[in-house]
């Protein structure tokens, strides 16, 4: 083999090299099957930018008169109509079918014991194109002032401080029995995140839940899009579930604050909830039963009963609440 030729290949080792390493957080995946990856899109809602007019609470020792400024300049007047303003981002979330695997999950006394653990891969991309109120100066007072208190501007994230350029995924998963009315907390096991790892990863790389809130997620582009892929994971689930939602927050820092029972002003926050029903038994668990979606029924009553319990009004696979 001449010089020319070895020189050839160490550059063709080199590059190969290279591409296999993306960037950190980044995941190379194998390509997926058409519609074995479910894409939830980011619901933009111009609203979400703001809140009000509300009467802000507790400042009722602030009340005075001024000599030479407007009573209606002081913070008492203006704290009974107040506009509250934030800038809004979405991340786009999609996920692969829920499915189930059998690990050898560490104990409290050191021993190892066989679990049954359901999880659900998933993919964030951060897509741009968020909110933020687009007020004018005020020259004389030096302040932002919104001739419309529902205003807001649609910028991509690119290059602006707010909302930043990237991102970072705070997740929090929830999957919750309609029967039983059990909420189940996603764990991080590390063994199981391994063994799903290779399962269906091929080579990539998933985060669990902790994990990928380290990882800063930048604006895709059409040419270069940017996944990260990351892993829920339960173990300990009630086999005779049969209905049952997954709430997942930290895709968008959109909250509300609205009064709980006793008149207090708590905050609630944007949640993704996917629906899924099992149509098999306690007897023997396995993945090929659950399904993605509200079941339908010919019967309306027994219709009405199934979206009763998912608290829907109508056949939905998933939708934004506040929670």
């Amino acid at each position: 083999m001449t010089r020319q030729r070895c020189f050839i290949y160490f550059v063709a080792s080199c590059l190969t090299i290279a591409v296999s390493f993306p960037a950190f957080g980044q995941t190379v995946v194998r390509p997926l099957a058409p519609g074995v990856l479910k894409v939830i899109p980011p619901e933009y809602k111009t609203e979400e930018t703001f809140q009000g007019p509300i009467q802000l609470t507790n400042i009722t020792k602030l009340d005075w008169e001024p000599n030479y400024w407007p009573r209606t300049e002081t913070l008492r007047v203006k704290s009974v109509e107040t506009v509250l303003r934030r800038n809004v981002w979405n991340l786009e979330f999609a996920f692969k079918p829920l499915r189930m695997i059998n690990v050898d999950v560490p104990q409290p006394d050191g021993k190892m014991e066989r679990k049954l653990v359901w999880y659900l891969v998933y993919r964030v991309r951060n897509n741009g194109n968020h909110l933020m109120p687009n007020g004018k100066q005020d020259a004389p007072f030096d302040r932002i002032i919104y001739d419309d208190p529902q205003v807001v501007d649609s910028v991509v994230g690119v290059g602006t401080d707010e909302p930043r350029d990237s991102i970072r995924f705070f997740p929090h998963f929830v999957l919750q029995s309609i029967e039983q009315q059990v909420a189940y907390m996603d764990r991080v096991i590390p063994a199981a995140v391994a063994a799903i790892e290779r399962r269906e990863m091929r080579g990539g790389q998933l985060y669990n839940s902790v994990d990928i809130s380290r990882v800063a997620v930048p604006v895709s582009k059409p040419d270069n899009p940017v996944d990260v892929w990351g892993v829920a994971t339960w173990e300990g689930i009630d086999p005779r579930i049969d209905y049952f939602s997954i709430y997942i927050k930290g895709l968008t820092n959109a909250y509300r604050l609205v009064p709980d029972q006793q008149g207090k002003m708590v905050n609630v926050q944007k949640t993704l909830q996917l629906n899924f029903w099992r149509p098999g038994d306690a007897v023997y668990e396995h993945e090929g039963e659950v399904r993605f979606g509200v079941p339908a029924v010919e019967n309306p009553v027994e219709q009405s009963k199934i979206l009763l319990n998912y608290n829907l009004k109508e056949r939905v696979d998933y939708l934004w609440v506040y929670r």
